[in-house]
């Protein structure tokens, strides 16, 4: 469904957070009747693992994260230059001799392979990627992604530890840094709607 609407013609991104909607809500309405339907003793064991969580990390599962995230990086690696063509738009970058289809297909399947992975080593984190990629481009001030992809992954990391040191010594544990970022995501993500500049 990616792979359609970022490689199709006149579609916007408006059209892809639509999608997102439908297909979200529609999701948490089958998880909610789900739900209703367990016994009150194993809704709460749900509930409990369904917010991320950054302390209980498995160290068997992490080793093989980083091989497999590290692996995954290396395309971008190798294709970071093409991105700065592909941000002129894709019928400028396929005028410039990019191959537009491939190069998004090959970045889309990175990117599901990195949400699979922090999906299972720690859970779901909703727009944790917004905040780090909006950041990333303020901080930048340039559309080379040889600057923003490392600076993003130094902002999703000082989030991540700098957010737990917060939950830890100001929160005392009590609420989920999941929790936190998806509000702090959600606000932003309204002002970025709001100001129209969604990049």
């Amino acid at each position: 469904m990616y792979r359609w609407l970022f490689t199709g013609s006149g579609l916007s991104l408006h059209l892809v957070l639509l999608i997102g909607i439908v297909f979200g809500t529609l999701f948490r309405g089958i998880s909610s009747l789900l739900q209703r339907l367990l016994d009150p003793s194993e809704f709460m064991v749900l509930q409990d693992s369904m917010f991320a969580s950054f302390t209980g990390v498995d160290l068997g599962l992490l080793r093989i994260s980083v091989a497999i995230i590290a692996t995954a990086s290396i395309p971008l690696i190798v294709m970071r230059r093409r991105f700065d063509v592909l941000s002129l738009g894709r019928d400028t970058s396929i005028s410039l001799g990019i191959n537009h289809t491939r190069t998004v297909t090959t970045v889309l399947i990175v990117c599901s392979i990195f949400v699979g992975v922090c999906t299972a080593l720690v859970g779901t984190i909703t727009f944790f990627g917004l905040i780090v990629a909006n950041l990333a481009y303020a901080l930048c001030r340039t559309f080379r992604h040889a600057w923003i992809l490392p600076i993003s992954v130094l902002l999703g990391i000082v989030a991540l530890v700098g957010g737990q040191l917060i939950l830890e010594r100001v929160f005392a544990f009590d609420t989920a840094l999941s929790i936190v970022i998806e509000f702090c995501g959600g606000l932003l993500f309204l002002f970025l709607l709001l100001r129209g500049s969604i990049k």
